[in-house]
């Protein structure tokens, strides 16, 4: 490979800057070669309306993919919860790197747990699937809150908080990480009360699926901070998503973790959910198996576990579904 720098499209958000840039640093060990960020600004950043009203967190993706096909930049760095469920031909998932915590987490005034919260305490969030889940579990659990749909990056959010418009916020654990303010978390929700977005916490680093010896270079490069485990993990996930035929904006929830026995990995779990928004009903399975060792057979996990959702009325509860 040359010694030119490469060119890293990202969003200009904080949260994406901050994740672009520790990508960068693994390619830099990895190529020796200079990385430089060209910031890339989205429908999704500059629209102040509703994520499912402009086709979901898709929007984030789209301006970055139009940069990557136009050679303006050499690779790019979604969240992998923002990527459509359909791959583009001309590029290529060169590496889904280690997960970090997929969980949701509370951001709450005077440093409360959810379950602490007072009678009629006010949620903010953004995501149709967090709605779903907490209100569901509130509803089985007697707890009385409103959650309120909100935008923002995580300074807006949680300036809710410290302005006194809302009791709480729901954030995700990875991104707080990612910028360093976990100390700012004053609960994590366990997955057994909210499942993640499927891919939440998840890197999603795509580039060009060109032909040349430079592009196959680059490609197998960034191929080595590839994480087997992670990339199963969400490929079922993504693959319940898609066979729901659910957009990422939808009330869906799904984890595949993995059990081990020891030290060795013996099985992979994977969950799934989908709820009216207000938390009424809700289909939430599970099933285990052995660790998928190959892309189809991840796939297959999925959209079996997706087929006995939908034959529980899975389909009823999210709305008008993706097409």
């Amino acid at each position: 490979m040359s010694t030119k720098a490469l060119r890293l499209g990202t969003r200009r958000s904080k949260l994406a800057m901050a994740q672009s840039g520790q990508v960068a640093d693994a390619v830099r060990r990895v190529t020796g070669r200079p990385v430089e960020l060209v910031e890339i600004t989205t429908y999704g950043d500059t629209s102040r309306e509703h994520l499912a009203q402009i086709g979901g967190t898709g929007v984030f993706v789209t301006a970055l993919r139009d940069a990557l096909a136009r050679g303006e930049v050499d690779f790019a760095v979604h969240s992998l919860k923002d990527l459509p469920t359909t791959q583009p031909e001309e590029l290529v998932l060169a590496a889904v790197p280690v997960r970090e915590d997929p969980r949701d987490v509370i951001v709450a005034r005077d440093a409360l747990k959810f379950t602490d919260l007072p009678r009629g305490a006010r949620i903010g969030t953004g995501s149709p699937r967090r709605m779903a889940q907490l209100n569901a579990y509130a509803r089985a659990h007697g707890l009385d809150i409103e959650t309120v749909p909100i935008r923002g990056n995580v300074d807006t959010r949680i300036g809710f908080v410290r302005d006194g418009e809302l009791d709480a916020v729901v954030l995700a654990a990875a991104g707080l990480n990612r910028i360093g303010r976990s100390e700012e978390v004053t609960d994590f929700l366990s997955v057994d009360t909210v499942l993640p977005a499927p891919g939440q916490g998840a890197l999603a680093i795509e580039c060009r699926a060109g032909d040349t010896a430079q592009d196959a270079a680059l490609i197998a490069a960034l191929g080595e901070l590839d994480d087997p485990f992670t990339r199963v993990a969400v490929t079922a996930e993504r693959s319940l998503l898609a066979a729901l035929e659910a957009g990422c904006s939808a009330p869906v929830g799904a984890l595949a973790d993995h059990l081990a026995d020891g030290q060795i990995v013996k099985e992979m779990r994977l969950r799934g959910v989908v709820g009216t928004t207000d938390g009424s009903r809700t289909v939430q399975l599970s099933t285990t198996g052995p660790v998928p060792d190959t892309h189809d057979r991840a796939m297959a996990l999925g959209r079996e576990l997706a087929a006995e959702m939908l034959a529980q009325g899975a389909a009823g509860l999210m709305g008008e579904r993706a097409q």
